[in-house]
């Protein structure tokens, strides 16, 4: 699929030919063997159309979800929802192959820790009633670990700024690790995720922060997509936390 990662063995990935049903419901058409159908809430967000532009280019159907409804890659099919809205998800995802979240807690200034969690528990909700078993989370990186049981976010100096949204994405980290009956995936970016290049280099970690030589952790917000769809692809990290930085 043009997607590489860092030429680590124990990383490389391959393509897989995945299947799908004909004749599903919604707003997916007939498309080749090797498409999926892929609902992307907070799809217009800076890593949410990346990810859109990443998986509409390797073929998928993407159904672009958002608040506006605007559709962030030309041809992408979008419409709008709030993706607390438990009723509304369960019918925009029926169908799906998997549902990818690229939402990010409430930003006016209230504490974003109950709403949060409030959304990616209507989230699984939805996926549960509509039969829709993968679900690909972007996580945060606070909650990543310097050391065993140290998270970024406890360390002496982490921003106050950010503080309330990384405990938000810890939040819903500790609740997808209680799901048992979800094939769902928590995707971590580096500590500082930016639009950038789309190198397809990198290297994926579990729940250690990446860090490169000079103890910077950085990755384009292109790459992470790639990681995104990656996982999509060929599911490596079922019901865990995966990271990716260079």
């Amino acid at each position: 699929m043009g997607a590489l990662l860092s030429p680590r063995p124990a990383f490389q990935v391959t393509p897989r030919a995945g299947g799908w049903q004909v004749g599903m419901r919604g707003f997916w058409p007939r498309v080749s063997l090797n498409s999926m159908k892929v609902v992307l809430l907070g799809a217009t967000g800076m890593i949410g159309s990346r990810i859109a532009t990443e998986a509409s280019a390797r073929g998928h159907q993407v159904l672009a979800v958002s608040r506006s409804g605007q559709s962030p890659v030309p041809g992408v099919t979008a419409t709008a929802a709030d993706a607390s809205d438990t009723a509304k998800v369960t019918e925009l995802v029926a169908g799906a192959d998997v549902v990818v979240s690229a939402c990010v807690p409430p930003r006016d200034g209230t504490d974003p820790r109950g709403p949060f969690l409030a959304l990616n528990t209507a989230l699984v909700e939805a996926a549960r009633a509509a039969g829709v078993r993968r679900l690909v989370v972007v996580g945060g990186a606070g909650s990543l670990e310097v050391a065993p049981g140290q998270a970024v976010a406890d360390q002496p100096g982490f921003p106050e700024a950010v503080l309330p949204e990384a405990l938000a994405h810890r939040d819903v980290l500790d609740f997808y690790r209680t799901v048992d009956d979800l094939d769902w995936t928590y995707i971590s970016p580096a500590a500082d995720i930016a639009p950038g290049a789309r190198t397809g280099v990198f290297r994926l970690g579990g729940d250690r922060l990446l860090t490169d030589d000079h103890g910077n952790s950085r990755i384009s917000a292109e790459d992470y997509a790639i990681a995104v769809v990656d996982e999509l692809e060929t599911p490596a990290h079922p019901r865990a936390r995966m990271s990716v930085a260079y």
